[in-house]
């Protein structure tokens, strides 16, 4: 059990956490605009600016869901875990599962009284079902994930970094690989031969990461050229009229975005938190504090920015911050800042309210 004896301390998990949650308030803050070629010829000088900076801050933003994948097989897959079926989902369920309910009620109150769509059952049953509002695909996803968990820590309790290797390697080649050369070619082999499919890799390649040394200069190369490539590619696919698929490389399976997400992980972990001394009394500073009391709230900022960004985009908080009233290069990171410490401050209060925290995060 050597190959995982990484020394994860409280620092990487609320600074992975932090990053990744910036991340995804940053992605859903700069929206999407799709465009075809034509449109994208007929852009004036400000114009194309503005898209290419969208477009930037979109590719820096697709890190989010893949450091919270990798962080919690790192912390789920360890092999020394031992818990039984029944401990094991009881935990992660009542954790997700309450918050989900709460979070469903409050994003169906908001779609119906707030945002007037039509009140229907069938909405409704969609929305238990699939997910009230956009950003609850990850929630169901990492359900699914849960119900793997017991499996995957067998696995990698007992598999060799060789047959590690080998499952990641299945798992790029077919969600990845082949998507990819399905835009160079028709002619690929039956996809049924690769069965691995899904966001499964990213939480093996949680716990696998932890047993790779790299170079901090290294890791940072190769994310800036993952970021890089995935808006080249993403220019390229929307100016040959691509419309369907220009945001192929922006997708969390692309090669670009694993590669940078990889990366980007790698480089967190080589963080490491300063030693005090044995006479030192150790007093966290500010920016520990913050990156705490983010990392603990976590799920209920996930849960409730899109309802902060949209009450910030359509002026429901007494001020309205968009595109049309700034240059996105400024409104899409202050949009992000005030969305996290609005989300934050949220979540708190809702914390202090007697029986509702366990619903809240």
């Amino acid at each position: 059990m050597q190959r995982f004896q990484f020394k994860l301390c409280d620092v990487h998990v609320d600074l992975i956490r932090t990053v990744a949650i910036m991340s995804v308030v940053l992605l859903h803050a700069v929206g999407r605009w799709p465009i075809t070629s034509q449109e994208l010829g007929q852009l004036n000088a400000s114009g194309m600016v503005s898209w290419v900076i969208l477009l930037i801050y979109q590719c820096f933003a697709t890190f989010g869901v893949p450091l919270f994948l990798m962080l919690t097989g790192l912390l789920l897959l360890q092999p020394e875990k031992n818990e039984s079926l029944r401990v094991f989902f009881k935990k992660r369920f009542t954790r997700i599962c309450l918050p989900l309910l709460f979070w469903t009620i409050i994003y169906f109150i908001w779609d119906f009284f707030v945002i007037k769509f039509p009140f229907s059952m069938s909405t409704i049953l969609q929305g238990v079902l699939n997910g009230a509002y956009t950003q609850f695909w990850y929630i169901y996803m990492l359900l699914g994930l849960y119900l793997l968990t017991p499996l995957l820590r067998v696995i990698i309790a007992h598999a060799s970094q060789t047959l590690i290797k080998y499952f990641l390697a299945l798992w790029f080649i077919s969600v990845s690989i082949l998507p990819f050369l399905s835009l160079l070619s028709p002619f690929l082999p039956n996809k049924n031969i690769f069965v691995i499919t899904g966001y499964v890799g990213y939480f093996v390649l949680g716990i696998y990461l932890s047993s790779v040394q790299i170079r901090r200069r290294t890791a940072l190369f190769f994310m800036f050229l993952g970021t890089t490539l995935t808006a080249l590619g993403t220019y390229v696919l929307a100016a040959s009229n691509d419309v369907g698929g220009m945001y192929f490389f922006q997708e969390y399976l692309s090669p670009t975005v694993i590669c940078a997400s990889v990366m980007a992980f790698l480089l967190l972990l080589t963080i490491k938190p300063s030693a005090p001394s044995p006479t030192q009394e150790v007093k966290p500073s500010i920016i520990n504090k913050f990156l705490k009391l983010v990392s603990k709230n976590t799920l209920g900022i996930y849960f409730v920015h899109v309802i902060v960004i949209e009450s910030i985009q359509s002026g429901l908080l007494g001020f309205t911050l968009n595109r049309a009233t700034l240059n996105p290069i400024l409104e899409i990171p202050l949009l992000m800042i005030i969305t996290l410490i609005v989300s934050l401050c949220i979540i708190l209060l809702l914390n202090k309210v007697p029986k509702l925290k366990n619903f809240v995060t």
